[in-house]
């Protein structure tokens, strides 16, 4: 099942799958499945995991919420997983380089690249905080939604820490 709620970022796309979510996309999405593999089935505005997911999201753009309690299944390879629960770890309004997030998973600053390639396949962005991984030079760096919604993100946490 799914649903769409509007957004500081646009609209987005929430899914979910026997009860967990599975994915929140970014407009303009695709309708096939191909590309994630990812069943969407139909919308349903009243499931509780999209709803709830919708009150949780709205409350983080409100500035009033600073982390998700939701039932989360990325899927992905172990890497992945291991990548995306690190994310998960980043505090609201900090960040961490690839090359960190490498090192906190007891690996060298070379699979920085592999961090980067996982970062970038999170399905569940915003919630799974692929957001906060910066360059390490502290740049901005690639973001599947585009650089100018990773940036509001950040602006979004930094101005509701203060």
């Amino acid at each position: 099942m799914w649903t769409v709620i509007d957004s500081p970022l646009g609209e987005l796309r929430v899914v979910e799958h026997d009860d967990v979510l599975t994915a929140v996309e970014f407009s303009p999405w695709r309708d096939d499945d191909a590309p994630t593999g990812r069943p969407h089935g139909a919308r349903d505005d009243e499931h509780p995991v999209l709803r709830e997911t919708a009150a949780q999201l709205s409350a983080y753009f409100a500035g009033e919420r600073t982390a998700f309690d939701l039932p989360l299944d990325p899927g992905g390879s172990a890497f992945q997983r291991q990548v995306w629960a690190e994310l998960a770890t980043i505090g609201f309004g900090e960040t961490a380089s690839y090359g960190e997030i490498a090192g906190r998973l007891g690996r060298t600053n070379a699979a920085s690249r592999a961090v980067g390639l996982a970062n970038g396949r999170n399905p569940i962005p915003v919630i799974i905080p692929c957001h906060r991984v910066i360059g390490a030079d502290g740049s901005l760096t690639g973001y599947a939604g585009g650089l100018a919604r990773k940036q509001l993100l950040l602006e979004l946490e930094q101005h509701a820490l203060f």
